[in-house]
Parts: C-alpha cells; sequence; structure tokens
C-alpha cells in the first residue's frame, strides 16, 4: 500500500513538474512549435503567434506546412528523411504571415522518440540583427584592445632607455623616442626627416649601406657592435638590433632600429682587462721576489732558514698592503721606513732617525726599498748598531735634479764592525734589486758602524 502511495506522490509530482515545463515553453518569446512527420500542428507557443499571427486555437490540429505555405531549400520529403536518420535537420525556410507578409527564418528541427517534431526558429532579420549587434561588440572589444595595446606600446617606446628608432628604406628618420634623445642629444623635432647618417661618423657611413641592403632582403641585424655620434661630436660605442618593418601587405617598407648605449659597459670590460693583466704582472713580479728570496736565503739551521723567509715575505707583504691603499699608485718613502723600523722605536731614546721629503715610490721600487730596509734592519739587529741598546741608525735620502734617489743608510754606537769575508744574502739581494732599477748599492763597514748607499731612478 506504501509503495503505491509513493509511486502515485512521484508521478504526481512529476506530472507537476511536465505542467510547470510546458507553461514556460508556452509562455516563451522563442518561436517553438512541436509537429508530427504528417505535419499537423501539436504545439503552438506564444512565440510562434507573434512570428506568425495565428494563435494557438488557430494552428492546433491544421497542417504546419500548409498554413504557413512553408517553402524548404529541398524537398520536405529529403528533410523527413534526414531527420530520421540524423534526428536534426537546420536551415533557413520561407513562410508566409497570417496578414500575408513573407517571413524568413532560421529554424532548427529534432526529432523526438515519439516521432513529433521539435522546432524552434528565429526570424532571419531578427538574427542578423543579433549577429551584427555581436559582431558590432566584438569589434568594439577588438578595437579598444588594439588601442589599449598600442597605448601600452607607445608607452614602452617612449619610456625606454635604449634608443628606438624607424626609418624608411632611404634611410630617412620616421620615428625618434626620448632614450634617442637622450643617447644621441638630438630632438625628435631635429631628428625626424633626416637622415640616419647624421648618427654615424664619416668613416663608418658604409655601414648603413650595408644595414639597409640586408633590411631589404628581410634580414635582421642582432648586437651589432658599432661606434656612432652625438649632436655634441662625442663618440659613443652602441650594440644595434635592427628588424625590417612590412605593411599590410607583407611589403618591407623600412626598418625599426633599437640603440643600446655601450660606452660605459665597455670602458668597465677595459678596466678589468687591464686590471686582470696588472694583477697577472704584480703576481708574477711578486713570486720571482719571492722565489729569489727562497733560492738565496741560507742560515746554518732550518729554524734560522725559515725565519729568515718568514720575514722578508712579511715585509714585502707590507709594502704590498701599502700599495692596496694607494690603488697601486705608489706609496711613500717616509711610510716604508715607518713600517720597516717601527720594531726598534722605543719611547725615550731615539735609536732611529729617519730624515727625508716626500717621496712617492712607484710600486717596483717601493718593494726593493722595503725589502733593503727589512735586510739592513735585521743585519743590524744580529750584529750591528741594533743589536745593543746604545746604538743608534740614521736613514736619510734626497731627490737629485735628475729624478735620482739618493738613499743613506749609517749605523753609530754598535759592536766594532769587520768586514765580512762572504757576502751574505742581504748584501746580495740588496744589490740584486737595486741593479734591477738601474740602481746602485755600496756598503762601507766602518768601525763605528755600517753606512750603506743607495741610487736608483724613481
Amino acid at each position: 500500500m506504501e509503495l503505491i502511495e509513493g509511486e502515485s506522490r512521484g508521478a504526481q509530482a512529476a506530472s507537476e513538474r511536465a505542467e510547470r515545463l510546458a507553461g514556460l515553453l508556452t509562455l516563451s518569446h522563442e518561436p517553438i512549435i512541436a509537429w508530427r512527420l504528417d505535419g499537423v500542428i501539436e504545439f503552438w507557443n506564444a512565440g510562434a503567434e507573434r512570428l506568425y499571427g495565428f494563435s494557438p486555437d488557430e494552428a492546433a490540429g491544421q497542417s504546419l506546412h500548409a498554413l504557413l505555405q512553408t517553402r524548404f531549400p529541398i524537398d520536405l520529403v529529403e528533410v523527413c528523411s534526414h531527420l530520421r536518420s540524423e534526428r536534426v535537420w537546420s536551415g533557413e525556410l520561407r513562410r508566409f504571415h497570417k496578414d500575408g507578409r513573407e517571413v524568413i527564418v532560421d529554424c532548427r528541427m529534432q526529432l523526438l522518440d515519439d516521432r513529433t517534431v521539435l522546432e524552434v526558429s528565429r526570424d532571419v532579420p531578427a538574427a542578423e540583427a543579433f549577429r551584427a549587434v555581436s559582431e558590432r561588440e566584438l569589434i568594439e572589444a577588438a578595437l579598444h584592445e588594439s588601442e589599449y595595446q598600442a597605448r601600452l606600446l607607445a608607452s614602452i617606446v617612449e619610456s625606454s632607455d635604449d634608443a628606438i628608432v624607424s626609418k624608411n628604406l632611404d634611410g630617412i628618420i620616421l620615428s625618434w623616442n626620448r632614450g634617442a634623445e637622450r643617447i644621441f642629444g638630438y630632438t625628435a623635432e631635429e631628428a625626424i626627416g633626416q637622415p640616419i647618417t647624421i648618427v654615424i661618423p664619416a668613416d663608418r657611413q658604409s655601414e648603413e649601406h650595408e644595414i639597409l641592403t640586408r633590411i631589404r632582403r628581410g634580414e635582421r641585424v642582432d648586437h651589432f657592435e658599432t661606434i656612432r655620434q652625438r649632436k655634441d661630436g662625442n663618440a659613443i660605442q652602441v650594440s644595434l638590433t635592427i628588424s625590417p618593418v612590412r605593411d599590410s601587405d607583407g611589403k618591407i617598407v623600412g626598418a625599426s632600429k633599437i640603440a643600446r648605449d655601450i660606452t660605459e659597459q665597455k670602458r668597465g670590460q677595459e678596466l678589468i682587462s687591464m686590471l686582470a693583466r696588472e694583477a697577472e704582472h704584480r703576481s708574477k713580479n711578486l713570486l720571482s721576489t719571492v722565489q729569489a728570496a727562497v733560492h738565496l736565503s741560507h742560515s746554518d739551521t732550518p729554524e734560522g732558514l725559515k725565519k729568515a723567509i718568514d720575514g722578508r715575505i712579511k715585509a714585502l707583504a707590507n709594502v704590498h698592503s701599502t700599495l692596496t691603499k694607494t690603488r697601486w699608485i705608489g706609496a711613500d718613502l717616509s711610510a716604508i721606513a715607518t713600517q720597516e723600523l717601527a720594531p726598534y722605536f722605543e719611547n725615550d731614546q731615539q735609536r732611529v732617525r729617519i730624515d727625508g721629503p716626500p717621496t712617492l715610490l712607484e710600486p717596483g721600487a717601493a718593494q726593493t726599498i722595503a725589502l733593503t730596509l727589512h735586510e739592513l734592519a735585521t743585519n743590524a739587529a744580529k750584529y750591528g748598531a741594533l743589536s745593543v741598546t746604545n746604538g743608534h741608525v740614521n736613514l736619510s735620502w734626497s731627490e737629485g735634479v735628475d729624478g735620482q734617489l739618493n738613499l743613506r743608510w749609517t749605523e753609530t754606537g754598535g759592536p766594532k764592525v769587520q768586514e765580512p769575508t762572504r757576502k751574505g744574502f742581504g748584501g746580495r739581494i740588496i744589490q740584486q734589486m737595486i741593479r734591477q732599477h738601474s740602481g746602485k748599492a755600496s756598503f762601507d763597514w766602518r768601525t763605528e758602524g755600517l753606512v750603506c748607499e743607495i741610487t736608483l731612478r724613481v
């Protein structure tokens, strides 16, 4: 009993939904007709009445194609055959309104399972108007998007730091952005209408002919580095990218050119290369000096040898630090002397005196003098004036009119000095390095202390 009641309620609900759907279709503004394959009208809504002029009561039970005098693009028999095989058919029909007016409709038919044809149609003028409105809206939207893209592109071109220029196939400038004004110095008013050769140096005029020849062939020129000339006559280095410009028919009518100023970039690259070469040169010189220090070093014990080499390398490291502060322009002789003799300065005792005018030594001479003073000080601390508390060292220098440095090292108050029977490393490296600078070193082993005189060009 409950099952029967449930089925009854379901059937009632389905019936109600069907009635609501039928009501919606009946009131629809869209022309909807249902007819059997034999042509008899079973359903006719308000939209059909509006389109054809016949009321539902007048149309129901009538032959559709007789009532409306339907003219098919093909025979009705073929239309029905197509509906049976494909279930759908669409096309343009000619019919007549109740008042005799011809009505042209764009029609779509679908065959339902009960051999009823459901037809939905729209009069062609309305359809064309709908399509026209849709097409107009699409065109307007496309134009709006095109205008936006054009404004965006123009903004990008105008604000670019690069020069963006267009020219015709005769090389006459057609457009000139702010980047071009900044790079080349010409305003747009000055440049437009002029030949592009106004920014090409006289010795590079042939480049423009070659570029235009390639453009006429449809070729693109990528990242071509060359020299161009500003309005003020100054030369700049630029990287060019040039592309053909075509008209709506695909014909090449000109060229678009992007120029980037790479002058500073090239200067930076040249500076880096120069510094790399200089660093290599200095490194080789330093390694040669260190190698000489190691090879010529001598000591009676391994520990003594290690200590000697360590001191000489530290002397070179100290002068390198001084040179680094001046970016290797040079080092002041007074600073080098103070640095090497600093361990022998005492608060109240003037054991070391330094006296000489400001003298800037180029890097090679600075290294030589630093190592020379280190050797002299080390020798004095071991055997000479700096080995006793009452000993003194006086370092003085002067510059000759011919650019020659005269340096004098004088020791007093130390142990009695005797000239060594063999020349030690210190004397050998001093003389060897001084000779490399076309200089001369002499040693005077006086009883009261060593006097070393050095002359070299600075």
